[in-house]
């Protein structure tokens, strides 16, 4: 009987863990191979194949969750859960389809640039598995360590990259930036403990909500510099994506976990305001970048907002369809380099993806348990029009690889990679999860992607003429120009003048000394009394 109770358990655990086993040994495989054949030819077919297979196990997921596991007995002194756990479950599914299948994508898609290299496909099976990690996080331990993972992983692998000093002093300032948020959630689990509980992701977090706030806004860089794209343009479409979309992504999935504040409270509604400005901003200076490249850092802090929002109307249902979008519609366009007639019309499938149109993944973005959602909806509406006009109008940039040089079965392998983000766009709209065969606020969506056409059309017609680059002073001017935004352009340029500075004194020498600093911290906290 025990025997039969161990096999089960075992069975159950291999059953969520086996994905992510396989994205960590096809990645151990290819850098083995790698310092042992330097020439081998077939690393590609398995880089794509135990991603592929990766990608089917996540579907598999599908017909046994929810599912839970845990590793013990682990006893730390961290005030949370005893043991890391993990949870596959209709809102950490969505998220693990849509970063395996980006790095499927980026395999398939990586034949026609110059990443076409073992090393960036095992970087970014590495990076994804920790990102699976991190999505499936059931309690703030678990979490906390694969973030840290990955910022480990990320910075080790920027800090090799050929950047500047200057990019490189940002990457030692973000990476600080983000163990800051993974710290605020670890001080929000010590608040709960003086207050006789236990943070927990079951249970109402409502009293430590502006500490997992702030988390995930230095997480973000909502509070702070962004991190810096590469130098090596080739890289940036394709390595450079999963680097960002992964990390991001990892950050939004705690959104879904969290009540952070209580829906229509004052403080709620102070905040969804706040996160509309910062959804206008941040998409007006995404359709303004020169092109999709230049302006992924913004596509991710709007999207951000918009996932931020639907988190704080109590909705995190809207909170996951942002977040899968930012992967799958975001890598539908980062990772389409090569653009030719017959692939054009699939980038415009992530359009849809992002419009809140009925029976998309984002249609549940405005809905909340009550009837002032409405309101909500028609507040992001500007914003909205922006994030899609400037999609369209990348999108149809022209791509500097060419698959005419390329050989024949590339030629087939790159549009497969591009479909199937495309087709899992529409998937998650239809079947799933909680946020499939939703109606949502039709009305909005419909005036937003209709202004958004109507946008570009005007914008490549008379704006277009106009620089590209735009520094902070000039778009602060610009927004001063109007009267009702004039109180908060001062108070925009305040804080980031403030960010400004803390940024440039952890972008010094010591700032790699703080990043190593708060790291100690964090693990002392974790490990102090053994596992």
């Amino acid at each position: 009987m025990e025997g039969v109770t161990f096999l089960i358990q075992y069975s159950r655990i291999m059953f969520i863990l086996l994905p992510i086993l396989l994205l960590f040994l096809t990645a151990l495989a290819l850098m083995t191979i790698r310092s042992m054949r330097s020439n081998f030819r077939y690393s590609w077919m398995i880089a794509g194949g135990g991603a592929t297979l990766a990608l089917i196990g996540i579907f598999l997921w599908q017909y046994r969750f929810p599912e839970s596991i845990a590793l013990g007995p682990w006893q730390p002194v961290m005030p949370v859960s005893h043991v890391p756990s993990w949870l596959v479950d209709a809102s950490s599914w969505p998220y693990a389809l849509s970063l395996v299948a980006l790095a499927v994508a980026f395999i398939f898609t990586s034949l026609v640039r110059a990443e076409n290299h073992p090393v960036a496909w095992a970087g970014t099976l590495l990076i994804t598995s920790l990102g699976i990690l991190a999505v499936t996080a059931e309690n703030p331990l678990t979490l906390i360590l694969a973030w840290t993972s990955i910022d480990l992983v990320e910075l080790i692998i920027l800090l090799r990259s050929k950047g500047s000093g200057r990019q490189i002093r940002g990457f030692v300032a973000a990476f600080t930036s983000r163990l800051a948020g993974s710290g605020m959630v670890l001080w929000a689990a010590l608040v709960c403990v003086a207050n006789g509980t236990q943070l927990d992701f079951h249970t109402n977090s409502e009293r430590v909500g502006i500490y997992l706030l702030l988390a995930v806004g230095l997480r973000l860089g909502l509070l702070f510099r962004q991190l810096p794209n590469l130098e090596e343009k080739v890289i940036q479409h394709g390595f450079g994506t999963t680097l960002q979309l992964v990390s991001t992504t990892a950050t939004l999935s705690l959104l879904a976990k969290v009540v952070i504040v209580a829906p229509n409270s004052s403080f709620s509604i102070i905040l969804i305001i706040l996160a509309a400005l910062m959804a206008i901003i941040f998409s007006w200076k995404w359709i303004r970048s020169s092109d999709e490249i230049s302006g992924r850092p913004f596509w991710m802090l709007a999207i951000s907002s918009f996932s931020l929002a639907a988190c704080v109307n109590g909705n995190p249902t809207g909170s996951i369809g942002w977040g899968v979008m930012l992967v799958l519609a975001g890598g539908l366009l980062f990772l389409n380099s090569a653009r030719q007639k017959a692939t054009i019309w699939l980038p415009f499938l992530g359009v849809m993806g992002i419009s809140a149109l009925p029976f998309t993944a984002t249609a549940a973005a405005w809905q909340a348990g009550n009837p002032n959602s409405w309101y909500i909806a028609g507040l992001f509406i500007p914003a909205q029009t922006l994030l899609s006009a400037g999609f369209i109008r990348h999108a149809l940039l022209r791509g500097k690889p060419s698959l005419d040089s390329q050989e024949r079965w590339s030629k087939v392998i790159y549009p497969v990679g591009l479909f199937l983000l495309a087709a899992l766009t529409i998937l998650l709209g239809l079947w799933g999860w909680d946020g499939a065969l939703q109606i949502g606020q039709w009305w909005a969506a419909i005036i937003s992607i209709t202004l958004a056409i109507v946008f570009t059309f005007l914008y490549s017609r008379r704006l277009f003429r106009m620089p590209l680059s735009r520094s902070t002073n000039q778009w602060t001017r610009f927004i001063s120009s109007e009267r009702i935004s004039w109180l908060f352009a001062r108070v925009y340029a305040f804080f980031h003048r403030v960010a400004n500075i803390i940024t440039s004194s952890l972008e010094g020498e010591g700032g790699l000394l703080w990043s190593f600093l708060l790291l100690a911290l964090i693990l002392s906290v974790l490990f102090s009394h053994g596992w």
